[in-house]
């Protein structure tokens, strides 16, 4: 690995010499997720507030995450098509009005459907979001880029639950104003600080004709079309059916061996502190390997640290377990989440990088369900098929994944100076 290499990779470097609409991106990111109290509050507000009943309020909390899958296809092509600029402010806007919405609605059938929007308009944010972050950082800096990306979702979201106990302990109110409030911030953010959409090459090239026949067509179909990035897309979803599991099955798993939650708690805080103080130090390294060498790694470490767990030994498993699948999430997660953009065709960017996070995210949704139905079938056997799921992973990644490094690659995208106005976006 060379000097030139490493030059101006490093974690302050990165940050430091940042467009400025990369960092008001960053500070966006941050204020959204310090308001994330939806998810997170839904259950207890329908059950303890509005008097419905546990199946009530899980079924409404199942549509959200089912809204938020369809809305991270949707938020993809919406990139594409208007631009992250616009993709973010629509989404933010939509987000703030179904929030305070959901506080509002007279029945139960009317807050399914405003649930389910809220769920998909909110999402539409991640793939521009990360799309955004592609274009303008060069493809040398992007794996940490994206190590600072997920670092300032992490503290959002590690806080925002003390928040809202905070709100809910004055009014249930104030936490759908607080979350609107946060969304209607990066809604700001997006106006004053984003660029908007510049002319692409085919823009360029097709002159006055019209543009979209410049355009490569077939929209989701195209990317349906590289295979090798439709294995990719199931090692996304592997990835997150079987890191849910700890918070799925592992909590069962502790119950049934007799340790209290507090124990859990633990476990849980300790994943969360190593991620956030550790993932920027570690990305410095990994950054400059292969994406598939990075990959494979992660999927090892995580199937391990979670088939560990089958082993009996009491707390001190359970410990060491955590520990490698922590380690598999900071040395694979920056990469992971970076690699669409490296992968994708500029005109479909949007596209690839939805697609991934809607199968991460369809991962996390079903995979809960697998866990526990695993589990009340062979009990701690379901460590043992989670270790062989990242098995699977390790195959797909190696035929999926690029053998390069984004280390050694070209920017994406010229990047325009920050003192030069970018042109508007197209009506």
């Amino acid at each position: 690995m060379s000097s030139a290499t490493e030059e101006g990779t490093g974690i302050w470097e990165t940050i430091r010499d940042a467009p400025v609409a990369v960092k008001a991106l960053l500070v966006g990111v941050f204020v959204n997720k310090l308001g994330w109290f939806l998810q997170v509050f839904l259950v207890l507000f329908l059950t303890a507030s509005k008097g419905f009943t546990d199946v009530q309020a899980g079924t409404a909390l199942g549509i959200y995450g089912g809204g938020s899958v369809i809305g991270l296809i949707i938020g993809g092509s919406l990139s594409d098509k208007v631009g992250p600029r616009a993709a973010v402010m629509i989404s933010m806007f939509g987000m703030a009005g179904f929030v305070l919405a959901i506080a509002y609605v007279p029945s139960y059938a009317a807050l399914i459907v405003v649930v389910a929007l809220a769920g998909a308009v909110g999402q539409f944010y991640r793939p521009a979001s990360a799309a955004l972050l592609t274009e303008l950082t060069p493809k040398n800096r992007q794996v940490m880029i994206f190590a600072v990306y997920r670092l300032a979702m992490n503290l959002g979201t590690t806080a925002a639950p003390l928040i809202g106990a905070a709100l809910v302990a004055i009014s249930w109110n104030l936490l759908f104003i607080g979350e609107a409030l946060a969304a209607l911030a990066y809604a700001v953010v997006a106006i004053v600080a984003l660029p908007k959409r510049r002319p692409s090459a085919a823009d360029t090239a097709a002159g006055g004709q019209d543009v979209d026949a410049a355009q490569p067509s077939g929209g989701y179909l195209a990317v349906l079309r590289d295979y090798k990035y439709v294995l990719f897309l199931l090692c996304m979803f592997i990835n997150a059916a079987i890191y849910m599991q700890y918070l799925a099955v592992l909590p069962l798993h502790m119950k049934a061996d007799g340790l209290s939650t507090w124990w859990f708690s633990a476990v849980v805080a300790l994943n969360g502190f190593i991620v956030i103080t550790c993932e920027l130090l570690v990305t410095k390294v990994v950054q400059h390997w292969p994406a598939r060498i990075v990959a494979i790694t992660g999927f090892v470490l995580l199937g391990g640290g979670l088939a560990f767990y089958a082993l009996p030994g009491g707390i001190a498993i359970f410990v060491i377990g955590t520990l490698l699948w922590t380690l598999a999430e900071i040395i694979g997660g920056p990469t992971m989440f970076a690699y669409p953009g490296m992968a994708a065709p500029q005109p479909l960017l949007g596209r690839y990088v939805g697609s991934a996070h809607a199968m991460f995210g369809l991962g996390s949704a079903l995979g809960p369900f697998l866990g526990v139905w695993l589990w009340n079938t062979s009990g701690t056997q379901v460590w043992v098929w989670c270790g062989l799921a990242g098995a699977v992973g390790v195959v797909l990644a190696y035929f999926g994944m690029s053998s390069g490094t984004a280390a050694t690659e070209e920017p994406a995208v010229d990047i325009t100076p920050a003192a030069e106005p970018l042109p508007s976006e197209s009506s």
